[in-house]
């Protein structure tokens, strides 16, 4: 399977352009002594065509991180904007209208909808919008299920297709709508090494291919050797970031920080 993914209509080339930044982030649970704290004043910017992996021990605050930059939860403390929007204070409607338009999702378990074949499926952000994709959008996701090697299973439901088939259609789901931000949960914990591969190095050309930023939340030091950037939590902090770095390096890290709790 080729990972050359097809230039969107309209796309951007990369830019520093932030999509989206956090500032002084916080997250409680409870109150007085019982009161837990998921993050601590975590800073955290990612730009346009910028792959980030999270890491961190269980308990970190990984996933709370990363479900507050996609507006699922509110954060305690400190701001939130994507593309340059305040996106704290926002009403349940508007962070639905803002999720539907502009975040894209990818998850471990897939969340594909069982009675969608796989157009249906990839093509489930534009009728949550209410709305049917261009001609140019149609020839888009055409040429990304193509390159998926989905293009031979079009008329399939979920429940025909293998694991790596299904979570290349959520990939397909998740960039369908070209979103400015694509939020991935241990897309590669169900798949097996290489079709977890195929997974990352498709993510993977989606930042640096056509600009789309890209934060996963992952627990594999091989998935996030594929990223551009890695950020570690650890105590509900932000502890240290570096840029690429090997599968080796990641888990020599990461064996620093549980050796540290």
């Amino acid at each position: 399977m080729t990972t050359a993914l097809p230039i969107p209509p309209g796309a951007e080339a990369p830019s520093a352009h932030p999509v989206v930044a956090a500032r002084g982030l916080t997250k409680h649970y409870g109150a007085g002594d019982g009161t837990v704290h998921a993050l601590r004043g975590v800073d955290l910017t990612v730009a346009r065509g910028e792959f980030v992996a999270i890491m961190g021990p269980s308990g970190s605050g990984k996933s709370t991180l990363m479900h507050l930059l996609a507006g699922l939860d509110a954060p305690s403390g400190g701001d939130i904007r994507l593309g340059g929007r305040d996106i704290r204070g926002l009403d349940d409607d508007a962070l639905t209208e803002l999720r539907r338009e502009r975040i894209g999702f990818v998850f471990q378990a897939f969340n594909l909808v069982p009675t969608l074949d796989v157009i249906g499926n990839a093509l489930l952000p534009f009728e949550l919008r209410g709305r049917k994709p261009s001609r140019e959008e149609r020839a888009f996701i055409g040429a990304l299920l193509d390159e998926l090697g989905l293009a031979d299973r079009l008329g399939h439901r979920p429940r025909e297709l293998s694991g790596g088939q299904q979570q290349r259609v959520a990939i397909a789901r998740a960039l369908a709508g070209r979103p400015e931000l694509v939020v991935a949960d241990e897309p590669t914990g169900n798949l097996d090494g290489r079709t977890g591969r195929e997974v990352l190095c498709l993510l993977e050309g989606a930042s640096a291919r056509y600009g789309q930023a890209i934060v996963m939340v992952t627990h594999d030091p091989v998935a996030a050797s594929f990223a551009d950037r890695v950020v570690f939590l650890a105590d509900g902090r932000l502890v240290a970031e570096q840029g690429r770095m090997s599968p080796e390096a990641v888990a020599g890290f990461m064996l620093s920080l549980e050796a540290g709790r």
